[in-house]
């Protein structure tokens, strides 16, 4: 059977790890930077995080949504034997490559920004994600296969009727809400090497792959309502803002995620889902940049911000040197070291815009 291509949900993850860099580099200019382990710029741009404010509480359950969707498509194609393979060599593969030779290197550079001993120290750091994403594939693909046995079954069928109705996707915040209220994490938004970010991620992951086997009933319904989902967020993220001072109960604050969640699903449904050469390109870079942004970044910071130039030059220049860097390491190394490529999740050849035989090959091959 032939399997219909989501071009709209690579958009997203290529967007969400786009953001994902924005948001780290506007840390560095945060007054509580060393506190997480970031190097700190001399002069801070505290205004940077107000934006930043509003992405925080969807960009990380948005990425698990998408990975639980990848599931869905990979498992259909797949029996149990062969997920488990293919997902061991596309997560566990790079997160302990990673763990061991990667992330040990922004260590080095925050050591040596504070002019600190030098030491090897092995950890997760930001691939803490693709740990809990190899966690849940293997939690979760058990009853993952005994849905996909049963799609004309009777549980799909009340599925997709009930998310026909635009608080059929809002309902599901309840677990989301239940999740803070029973966990009690200090903020919300502190996800990484968390209880917290481990359930409110698993919550995603299970539902992104709801999401896609419930049918094109839900995708119509999210397209049908974006704006009230996106009205809805804004709304929430305002109260939170001005009136909460940002310090709103964090079961709120999970009805806000999902609402911004479910108004870029909308959006990019109706915009995005269509084939690009750009999208089959940074389709596969974004995965090899998520790895080995942190450590660009941090050495980009380690160059720029000793300069005397205007702090605001400073962060757009980090921008630009991280942006730059990772497509030189990923297309002049990682793409063209045929060895490299499984440690950074690559299983076929790289994809360069305007290739269109090369594309097609990768089409027919990614998930």
């Amino acid at each position: 059977m032939k399997l219909e291509r989501r071009h709209d949900i690579d958009w997203l993850r290529v967007i969400a790890i786009g953001l994902l860099l924005i948001y780290h580099i506007a840390i560095i200019f945060q007054p509580w930077a060393m506190f997480i382990g970031f190097i700190r710029g001399p002069e801070l741009m505290e205004g940077l995080w107000t934006p930043m404010t509003a992405l925080n509480v969807w960009r990380i359950p948005l990425l698990f949504y998408v990975s639980g969707m990848g599931v869905y498509f990979a498992l259909r194609k797949r029996n149990w034997k062969q997920l488990l393979g293919e997902r061991s060599r596309r997560i566990l593969l790079p997160f302990a490559f990673g763990f061991i030779a990667i992330t040990p290197l922004h260590i080095y550079i925050f050591q040596a920004y504070y002019n600190m001993p030098l030491s090897y120290f092995p950890h997760a750091g930001h691939l803490w994600f693709l740990g809990n994403i190899f966690v849940y594939v293997l939690l979760l693909s058990p009853l993952f296969f005994y849905l996909r046995k049963n799609e004309a079954g009777k549980f799909k069928k009340a599925l997709s009727n009930f998310m026909q109705n635009p608080f059929g996707p809002l309902s599901i915040s309840v677990f989301f809400m239940a999740e803070v209220v029973l966990l009690k994490p200090t903020l919300f938004e502190m996800y990484a090497e968390t209880w917290h970010g481990f359930f409110i991620g698993l919550l995603a992951f299970f539902f992104g792959f709801l999401f896609v086997y419930s049918g094109k009933d839900l995708w119509n319904t999210l397209l049908r309502w974006r704006w009230l989902y996106l009205g809805l967020a804004i709304a929430l993220y305002g109260l939170r803002f001005f009136v909460f001072d940002l310090k709103i109960p964090g079961w709120v604050m999970a009805i806000e995620s999902n609402c911004w969640i479910f108004g870029l699903f909308g959006f990019s449904y109706k915009y995005l889902n269509r084939p690009s050469a750009l999208l089959s390109y940074l389709s596969q870079a974004a995965y090899p940049v998520y790895i080995l942004h942190m450590f660009v970044l941090y050495a980009g910071g380690y160059l720029i911000l000793p300069l005397d130039i205007p702090v605001f030059l400073k962060f757009a220049g980090i921008v630009a040197f991280t942006g730059i860097v990772c497509y030189l390491l990923y297309e002049f190394l990682i793409c063209r070291i045929g060895f490299l490529r499984p440690f950074f999740g690559l299983k076929v050849k790289c994809i360069q815009p305007g290739k269109e035989k090369e594309l097609k090959e990768a089409v027919g091959k990614s998930l």
